[in-house]
């Protein structure tokens, strides 16, 4: 399986085009939305593309393929024009040997793990700061944002699968990765 790894699009149009083309790209399974969909939130200047409801309409065809998690700016309204689940802080599954626990980041993050054991995957958003490292046993992935990335980083995404993951450039060029 493959998975697209997206987080903090916060509404913006460009962002969810980037995660579009990333989809057919990839040749891609299922998506893994690590929250921040539609809202910008209080912290964050209003996106340059902001167009929530062009957002809403693209993810529309994906909506069986996508697991998702809730953002610190996803809200029971946002629920409501989202045809996939949306409000779990969490969810987890397995990647062969490997449990993956997804989450945004604001409630679970690297410096508050949730029980995971060595060689398992903590996989969040939050920060914008894409990030593909091993620490004490434990992999820490993080795909970036698709449209308010920090610190100098490119808009970016993940890709997830048995062999490790990989954060791409919006132009599809690999950025970081790790292997498993």
């Amino acid at each position: 399986m493959n998975y697209l790894v997206i987080s903090d699009i916060h509404g913006d149009i460009e962002g969810a085009r980037l995660i579009e083309s990333a989809f057919q790209h990839h040749h891609i399974d299922a998506i893994l939305c690590l929250g921040d969909i539609l809202y910008h939130g209080p912290r964050n200047d209003l996106p340059e593309h902001y167009a929530p409801k062009e957002v809403i309409a693209l993810f529309e065809p994906y909506r069986s393929r996508i697991t998702a998690v809730r953002g610190n700016c996803d809200a029971e309204v946002d629920q409501m024009v989202l045809d996939f689940p949306l409000l779990s802080d969490s969810a987890s599954f397995y990647l062969g040997p490997r449990k993956v626990f997804m989450t945004h980041g604001h409630i679970y993050s690297p410096d508050h793990l949730p029980p995971l054991k060595e060689g398992d995957v903590f996989l969040s958003g939050h920060t914008h700061i894409p990030v593909a490292k091993q620490n004490n046993g434990i992999f820490f992935l993080n795909p970036g944002s698709a449209s308010i990335p920090k610190e100098n980083h490119p808009r970016s995404y993940g890709l997830l699968n048995e062999d490790g993951f990989t954060i791409f450039r919006y132009d599809h060029t690999p950025y970081r990765s790790i292997h498993f």
